[in-house]
């Protein structure tokens, strides 16, 4: 095989990918102007990283860019982490499962209505990540208002090693209540996260973020964060 895309309908998402004995030959070309064809005006087309080589893609194709993708990492040793101190009138706990599902769903699904992937979660979707070996119900914070109505969450993973490199830990998920975003709430839960990682003695952090979310950004920037890798979503 020299070669092959893949193409889910809903969203219209593309990959396509061409060993590289094969390349410069115009099969990449070929195979995504038929994903092109067959996912209509809407289609993303990922570039993973967007090398040279998928930016010259790109611009051949007539597309452009609809959507940057960053990975930004931290090393927990670099940098001094704040204490946590959440607002008044919030506490912060952590995740029981079955009982706490129904508040967080609500408060994913209104953080997230514009996101692709995060956005419209059902029950389903939260136990599919619940039976996953990497979850730890003690790295899943809330914050639960005085009244106990949940404001936000900060769920936290840990990639074990596979090849014998350190494990990785990752800020999940941040989703913080729409009325409540704006009030540093996402920050307070960011830290209790990073300071749980850190306790569990994992160096490096990294995070997904949209790369025009320029509030999340900047304060992921503001916690020793950088970027280290894009993706890149062409579209026409």
């Amino acid at each position: 095989m020299t070669g092959y895309a893949s193409l889910t309908a809903a969203p219209p998402v593309a990959e396509l990918v061409v060993h590289p004995e094969h390349r410069r030959q115009g099969i990449g070309a070929a195979l995504a102007a038929e994903v092109l064809r067959a996912g209509g005006d809407e289609l993303r087309l990922w570039a993973h990283g967007n090398g040279v080589a998928a930016r010259g893609l790109a611009e051949k194709l007539g597309l452009v860019s609809r959507r940057e993708l960053w990975q930004m990492r931290v090393d927990l040793t670099a940098v001094e982490l704040p204490p946590v101190q959440a607002p008044a009138g919030i506490r912060l706990r952590t995740y029981v499962p079955a009982v706490d599902d129904a508040a967080v769903l609500a408060v994913n699904n209104a953080a997230f209505a514009w996101h692709p992937e995060q956005g419209g979660w059902g029950e389903q979707e939260l136990a599919q990540r619940r039976a996953e070996p990497w979850f730890d119900a003690e790295g899943f914070f809330l914050a639960v208002s005085d009244s106990g109505e949940l404001r936000g969450f900060h769920w936290t993973k840990v990639h074990e090693s596979e090849d014998g490199q350190p494990a990785l830990g990752e800020v999940y998920v941040v989703g913080v209540a729409p009325d409540a975003q704006g009030s540093g709430l996402g920050r307070v839960l960011t830290l209790a996260g990073l300071h749980y990682l850190r306790s569990r003695g994992l160096r490096t952090v990294l995070l997904y973020v949209e790369g025009d979310n320029a509030a999340a950004v900047h304060t992921y920037t503001k916690l020793g964060f950088t970027r280290y890798h894009v993706d890149v979503a062409y579209g026409r």
